[in-house]
């Protein structure tokens, strides 16, 4: 094995108090930044804004392709009678939603340890329907020294379980299938592993069972290292 790729959310780090699907929180958002922004934007047109967003989460309508969040709000302030710039519209959204971040406790030991052992370590990651990519990075910056490469759905056009991710980060390294293991906590990341021909491993942080065909299931990012170790004995 000589590479390992991680999903984020949920598997590195999370979003404290946010669920995986987020569309619970767009109405306070859309009415929290029509007021910092002096939009005046009336009733009917924040909820045809935000049936529009809701629209695009993946959640609600599942979909693989990933959309850019100049192309997700642009459709969201049509006819908005404003001029200010579409970018800050986006960072004053999710401004509203006052998101912190906790990076777990283990990752960043686990990825400086695969790094020390010369594996080569990457991530890909669906980002949140309409966020940029650089705000989505700046939740965890001091992960991002510690990837050979970043890719997000956004960066490479479709989201997980489209394998399209992990099919990069193969040719960049040149890479069989065989040579990566993917690492994540969803049903979508074993399934992105599978389409892909690689193996995975789900962390499961919970008592619960849960059987998504995964290759491997561990309760701590740092099980991964033995998953690792076992590979190499095998491989003599």
């Amino acid at each position: 094995m000589k590479a390992a790729v991680f999903d984020l959310g949920g598997t590195l780090m999370e979003y404290v108090g946010m669920p995986y699907v987020w569309f619970d929180y767009y109405e306070k958002a859309f009415h929290g930044l029509n007021e910092s922004l002096g939009l005046g934007l009336s009733g009917g047109e924040l909820a045809h804004s935000l049936e529009i967003l809701k629209s695009y989460n993946p959640g609600i309508n599942y979909r693989e392709v990933d959309y850019t969040p100049e192309k997700i709000f642009g459709d969201v302030t049509k006819g908005w009678n404003t001029d200010i710039p579409l970018q800050k519209i986006i960072c004053a959204f999710f401004g509203e939603l006052r998101l912190k971040s906790l990076i777990y406790p283990e990752s960043v030991e686990v990825l400086k340890e695969l790094r020390r052992r010369n594996i080569i370590v990457g991530t890909y990651t669906n980002v949140v329907a309409g966020m940029p990519d650089e705000l989505h990075k700046s939740y965890f910056k001091e992960l991002l020294p510690l990837f050979d490469i970043y890719v997000s759905s956004i960066s490479c056009g479709f989201r997980k379980p489209n394998p399209r991710g992990l099919e990069i980060i193969a040719e960049k390294y040149r890479l069989s299938p065989s040579e990566i293991i993917f690492i994540g906590d969803e049903k979508k990341d074993p399934e992105a592993a599978r389409r892909f021909g690689c193996k995975s491993v789900l962390i499961n942080r919970s008592d619960e069972e849960r059987s998504f065909g995964q290759d491997y299931t561990v309760k701590n990012l740092k099980e991964i290292l033995d998953i690792f170790q076992l590979s190499r004995a095998s491989a003599k």
